[in-house]
């Protein structure tokens, strides 16, 4: 494998599995979540969506919840949860109730939304208003997580004497997910940590430094999450990997294959874990995987072999 320096073993690898996940009858997505235990996997990512490109998504909290229930060790990350479209004290809820039934085996990814403006303008909501909407919704998340009553009145939304108990216990993490400054400014003021994703190495880890930047000039400690989602076409024969994930990706997401190949990986798990390595050389710790193979379970095993290659990698003085 290449040559990778300052690289460290506490990485985290899972994968998002979407459709084969939850469309499996009970008794498969139970050996799916035994086959991710059993390959030494961390997490499952969980997305979400309402109603995205003619309708596709599925809704990130009963994916999450679905995982957790049926799982007595795997943790989940929500990445990301279209927070803006739901109202704060809903997603508070929701929260405060899953932190109930798994404590500390979930992380709740934030993202703006907006690939689709139709999703957001079908919810009733203007698509010009979406971020500001994230970060009124982000600030409240974090009050209402402290169980105390809350009055606010805001651009959106205005309650009093609003509260959500039991509190979460431990509070649950806030991701942000985006690119750019935005991004940077949301995850300082809001966030514990950034889920990156569609972004080469180089922008990776330049966003990561402008984070750390931040936390500690805004006198915060942290970050304690540095995440990333990454597409992967996994099997032996690199050539038909690549071309069975950008088939994949060109359906979900309506672009051509090339669009996507230079923040994609394929290949075999050796193949992957290079690629994946150059952003955990810049700073990125808990990566997903969202695989692309002959099946769910074969995309499993190897994303369980890219985990162990990553981790394997020693440090060059």
């Amino acid at each position: 494998m290449a040559d990778h320096r300052d690289m460290n073993t506490d990485i985290q690898v899972g994968v998002a599995l979407n459709d084969d996940f939850l469309e499996a009858p009970p008794a498969r997505r139970r050996a799916l979540l035994h086959g991710m235990e059993a390959a030494g996997l961390d997490h499952l990512t969980v997305g979400d969506h309402i109603s995205f490109h003619g309708g596709q998504g599925f809704d990130g909290f009963v994916a999450a919840t679905t995982a957790l229930a049926t799982s007595d060790s795997l943790k989940v990350l929500m990445g990301v949860y279209l927070a803006g479209l739901r109202h704060p004290l809903a997603t508070a809820r929701q929260l405060a109730t899953l932190s109930q039934v798994a404590p500390g085996r979930l992380t709740l990814g934030v993202g703006v939304g907006g690939e689709d403006r139709s999703e957001v303008a079908n919810m009733g909501i203007d698509p010009a208003t979406r971020g500001r909407r994230v970060d009124e919704t982000l600030g409240l998340l974090r009050q209402l997580a402290s169980g105390d009553e809350v009055d606010h009145d805001g651009e959106f939304y205005s309650f009093r004497g609003a509260s959500i108990r039991p509190a979460p216990d431990p509070r649950v993490p806030i991701v942000i997910g985006g690119g750019g400054d935005v991004a940077v400014r949301r995850t300082v003021a809001h966030g514990d940590g950034w889920l990156g994703m569609w972004c080469s190495a180089r922008r990776y880890a330049a966003t990561h430094q402008q984070i750390l930047d931040g936390f500690a000039a805004s006198g915060r400690e942290g970050p304690t999450f540095a995440g990333l989602n990454v597409w992967a076409g996994l099997g032996a024969d690199a050539d038909r990997a690549r071309a069975a994930l950008g088939e994949r990706m060109s359906t979900l997401y309506n672009l051509p294959p090339e669009k996507f190949q230079h923040i994609s990986a394929a290949g075999t798990p050796d193949d992957v874990a290079d690629f994946v390595a150059g952003y955990v050389e810049g700073g990125a710790r808990t990566i997903t995987l969202i695989p692309v193979a002959a099946s769910a379970e074969e995309a499993i095993e190897l994303s369980g072999e890219v985990r162990t290659r990553l981790r394997s990698l020693t440090p060059v003085p």
